[in-house]
């Protein structure tokens, strides 16, 4: 019997030592912690990419002008520079743009949006357009390619939140729009190329009939794609926009056709929705990306922090984790309360920024507070970069398309000298007084992410005198030249 027992114990023994060994995967690294919202300023209608290492995130700004945020981490684009990428004041299209979205097409980016005419009333006039990246780079520079629109679109033309699906290797336009008098609807169209409706005419393919669907409004908007082990799904808003119960809800394509409302099924419930004990309001309008390392799927939106807000500049950006059903549908979970911190997205790995450096395109020096010195009236000049405090610079969002530039070292801002408007007026710095001469703009100008820094008071740029590139050559205003002497590069700080 001894034997015996043996002989199985040695057997056993033996078999685990022969059999191969089976490891469960590594699970993925955790991202940089990141807090609710990724984007106070202006951060209604929020799309983010990730890509070749960065994050983009493009937002509502009811002007006519576009910015966006670029950070290697989630978290750091709540203090990234807002960057203008577009603007439009030569024509007709020049005011109130919403809902901006970019789709990568054929090694082009197209960054679409909706955008009201000059001197006409509020929301009356919008329109969705498309504009094309010159190369692959997020960030443009674009330029303006057409119109989208179809005749059956009521008022004549009228659509926004445009989003581009992407079924059995063609391209679809989505919207929302009305058509023969119905309700704000979800409309499709079949696109050409990524520029191009195909065709003049739109389809419904939902409208807002559930009772959670017209709660301050009868209102279905802002159709977004989300793709996954074969099946296609469209989130959108409903509600009204200016309530706390803007909400999302989804369709699912059931059939072949995406240009057939039958094709489409609609979930009977909505699939998120306000978090009155986490403090949040009307979440909707969102977007998706993925984690860095491709395991995660995550959630865009904006959200109010009071049932009281409204459809307006006070909302945020916010961004989550989600999973996924038993039965292959998305499953967003509840909004997040803010300033809860959290795990970012798994695969990051660069660190979060929190100030930039400025180097000029023509010498590779950076932009300093001369010495270090504290005082207001110090001069701003370029050296070589050394890592030092008085070379980094906060670029903090003000709220209306500029930013003040607040030197590390000193907290003081960069300053246009007794606020003149001519060429050749010293840039320094001083204490913050809240003034246009104090303001800039960040404008995107070439690849590699060099910008021109326009001051908001004179339109004038920040200019290395006589393109100079000895330490200390001082920095000051210029008509724009468009040379790399008034180029300047945006690099996170160490």
């Amino acid at each position: 019997m001894f034997r015996t027992r043996y002989w199985f114990a040695f057997m056993a023994a033996l078999l685990v030592m022969l059999s191969p060994v089976t490891t469960q995967p590594a699970a993925a690294a955790e991202g940089r912690p990141y807090t609710n919202p990724v984007k106070s300023e202006k951060g209604a209608d929020p799309w983010l990419e990730y890509y070749n290492g960065h994050y983009y995130l493009v937002t509502t700004s009811f002007t006519g002008v576009l910015t966006m945020r670029k950070s290697p981490t989630l978290a750091g684009l709540s203090t990234a520079p807002s960057v203008q990428v577009w603007s439009d004041t030569t024509s007709t299209r020049n005011t109130n743009f919403w809902a901006p979205e970019l789709h990568f097409v054929d090694g082009r980016w197209y960054l679409y949006y909706s955008a009201g005419q000059s001197g006409v009333a509020c929301c009356d006039s919008q329109r969705t357009h498309v504009l094309e990246s010159v190369g692959s780079d997020p960030m443009g520079p674009y330029t303006y390619k057409n119109q989208l629109t179809g005749s059956n679109l009521n008022p004549a033309g009228w659509l926004i939140d445009a989003s581009v699906l992407r079924h059995g290797g063609k391209l679809y336009l989505l919207g929302s729009g009305s058509i023969n008098g119905s309700k704000q609807s979800l409309v499709i169209a079949p696109m050409s190329n990524a520029y191009t409706v195909s065709g003049s005419t739109f389809t419904v393919i939902s409208s807002p009939t559930l009772g959670w669907e017209t709660q301050g409004g009868m209102v279905n908007e802002g159709p977004e794609p989300l793709y996954r082990n074969g099946k296609t799904f469209v989130v959108y808003s409903a509600s009204a926009c200016w309530g706390p119960d803007y909400k999302l809800g989804q369709l699912e394509l059931t059939g072949s056709n995406p240009l057939l409302a039958s094709a489409w099924t609609k979930k009977s419930t909505p699939v998120f929705s306000r978090n009155d004990s986490a403090g949040v309001y009307g979440p909707g309008h969102n977007g998706f990306f993925t984690s860095p390392d491709g395991t995660e799927n995550w959630i865009v939106y904006h959200a109010n922090d009071s049932a009281s807000d409204g459809c307006d500049n006070g909302r945020t950006t916010r961004a989550q984790k989600f999973t996924w059903n038993a039965d292959g549908t998305p499953n967003f979970g509840a909004p997040l309360a803010l300033g809860a911190t959290r795990p970012g997205p798994s695969g990051e790995t660069a660190a979060t920024p929190t100030a930039y450096t400025l180097v000029n395109r023509n010498s590779g020096k950076c932009l300093e507070v001369s010495g270090g010195s504290a005082a207001d009236g110090t001069d701003i000049a370029q050296w070589t970069c050394g890592g030092g405090a008085n070379q980094k610079w906060r670029i903090e969002d003000l709220g209306n398309d500029t930013s003040r530039l607040v030197n590390v070292a000193t907290g003081k801002v960069m300053d246009t000298a007794d606020c003149s408007a001519a060429d050749g007026a010293d840039l320094r710095q001083w204490s913050w007084l809240n003034n246009n001469c104090q303001k800039f703009r960040i404008v995107y100008t070439a690849s590699d992410d060099y910008v021109r820094i326009v001051n908001e008071s004179s339109g004038k740029v920040a200019d290395v005198a006589d393109c100079g590139t000895a330490n200390g050559t001082d920095v000051r205003q210029w008509t724009w030249l468009n040379n790399t002497c008034q180029q300047w590069q945006l690099k996170p700080a160490a």
